[in-house]
């Protein structure tokens, strides 16, 4: 409809109905696909409840929605579950993990599942293949998809010229002319998002002359998807309504597991290798590969980093052999912990989840709604200042996933270290990922206020601090600062105070 059209329509409907009505854009509907095949696993069992599924998700032809079809045989799988999954991959929409839009054109392969013969009840094969789904896309090629209209514009040909020129600039496709001497057809494919609203712009410059059909034509990949991922902001691990984890047990009790370690903990073998093949990495190089083709600084790395930042604060010689600090056992100036058991101070760490500490605490969201860069270097200060009075090894960790071709960052700032997670991935992951491979051999803390987060990092068995607690822990610690540096005061002239008195004036533990 025309401006005319949609008024008259407005006036009608408040004639009859008494209800005033407006008209805006449209929004623009999009979709999601996968360039290749990926297998995805899904595992959920709590105590009393077991199902294990495995998903090849295969991308399809163009407009075929979503096709299901299975490969395991009745023998590995009976078929009352096969059709139960198969139920479970029809019933619902599933979103994709770029914008949260509808997945399409893909084909669902059942490739392996599992039961248990007293325990596994009907919800825990819904449980376990979303789970696959989300997980497979997780780590898929994923492809953005958007609408086209098929459009048929007719015009008088001397507005021809202006017509293609209109159309070349919204990467219409397929454009086909045909042309009589009373008047210009032009067919072809254009996408929704640049061609909506132009049959107001054709009958301003035909002055009435021209006419636009449209019908819908079909999705194909976005043209500038980047745009679009940013503006809608989606975050896949935040959506509680689609879970990408795993459910395993141990111990009698059921602990969550991330999407990207689920392959190291199911049970059931891989139905294919949808790993990317690593280049080899020498032993002595400090790094290792992981399964998604990038490399992980290792904790060895993150102790050299940490010598070479410790000399250089204190301004001895950075090529001195480095001295581990021992500490008592009944010292009580080995800073916060959970567990009474000793611990080297450099075998502790502390993880801080940057973002989610600025929003979390009113100094420094205030500050973030000015300039995000400077509430995250006073997060910073206030982080080097506690490492100052600890024995604990910080390394705050900043998202920078949405960033496109990001590297993975770390870098120094005074005594603590900050990193920059590269694309693709988030703090969270970056936490989970450090704390899965490392909490065998260190102690290690983390920070956070996300409660899928804290789940997680309770199930990995390191200690967790809220977000809130540790602003209460460090505004502690400032008192007592500020009193040991009034005590000082008074003894020491101003220049002279004696810092070294501060180290270890950590409040006891409750």
């Amino acid at each position: 409809m025309g401006a005319v059209q949609t008024e008259i329509l407005a006036s009608v409907i408040k004639e009859r109905l008494g209800i005033d009505v407006t008209f805006a854009d449209g929004t623009v509907m999009y979709r999601e696909t996968v360039a290749a095949p990926v297998e995805g696993v899904g595992h959920y069992e709590p105590l009393r409840h077991y199902a294990e599924v495995h998903i090849v998700i295969s991308p399809a032809e163009p407009g075929s929605g979503i096709t299901i079809d299975s490969s395991v045989s009745s023998d590995s799988l009976a078929l009352n579950w096969q059709r139960l999954i198969k139920t479970h991959l029809e019933e619902r929409e599933f979103a994709g993990v770029l914008t949260g839009s509808p997945l399409t054109d893909v084909r669902f392969t059942i490739a392996a599942g599992r039961a248990h013969p007293k325990h596994t009840e009907g919800g825990d094969f819904r449980q376990a293949t979303y789970r696959a789904v989300r997980q497979g896309l997780m780590h898929a090629e994923n492809v953005l998809l958007e609408p086209y209209y098929r459009y048929v514009l007719e015009l008088p040909p001397e507005y021809a010229g202006r017509a293609m020129t209109d159309l070349d600039g919204m990467s219409a496709i397929e454009t086909k002319i045909e042309q009589t001497p009373d008047k210009a057809v032009l067919t072809g494919l254009a996408p929704v998002s640049a061609m909506q609203n132009y049959q107001a712009s054709v009958t301003s410059y035909s002055r009435g002359l021209g006419r636009l059909s449209i019908s819908f034509g079909g999705y194909r990949p976005c043209l500038d998807p980047d745009k679009v991922i940013e503006r809608f902001a989606y975050d896949p691990d935040a959506d509680t309504d689609n879970p990408s984890y795993s459910v395993f047990c141990a111990h009698g009790a059921g602990f969550a597991v991330p999407w990207f370690e689920v392959p190291e903990y199911m049970h059931l073998p891989s139905v294919m290798d949808s790993r990317e093949t690593v280049e080899e990495v020498p032993a002595d190089s400090g790094r290792r590969a992981v399964d998604d083709g990038e490399l992980w600084i290792s904790p060895d790395e993150v102790e050299e980093i940490m010598k070479r930042t410790f000399y250089a604060n204190s301004g001895k010689d950075s090529k001195k052999k480095f001295k581990k600090n021992v500490i008592r056992k009944n010292s009580a100036a080995s800073g916060p912990r959970i567990n009474s058991a000793p611990v080297p101070p450099d075998e502790k760490y502390m993880l801080v989840d940057g973002y989610n500490v600025i929003f979390a605490w009113k100094e420094t969201s205030e500050l973030a709604e000015v300039n995000i860069d400077s509430a995250r270097v006073h997060l910073l200060d206030i982080l080097s200042n506690y490492r100052s009075m600890t024995d604990y090894e910080i390394i705050a960790v900043f998202d920078a996933y949405r960033i496109k071709q990001h590297p993975e960052e770390i870098l120094d700032y005074g005594n603590i270290h900050v990193v920059f997670t590269k694309t693709a991935q988030t703090a969270d992951a970056y936490i989970e990922k450090f704390t899965h491979d490392n909490k065998a051999k260190y102690d290690i803390t983390v920070v956070t206020s996300d409660g899928l987060e804290q789940t997680i990092i309770r199930g990995q068995g390191a200690h967790l601090i809220s977000s809130h607690e540790f602003e209460g822990e460090v505004r502690m610690m400032n008192e007592r600062i500020r009193g040991i540096l009034k005590q000082n005061e008074n003894r020491l002239p101003r220049n002279k105070i004696d810092l070294s008195a501060l180290k270890g004036k950590l409040p006891e533990e409750d």
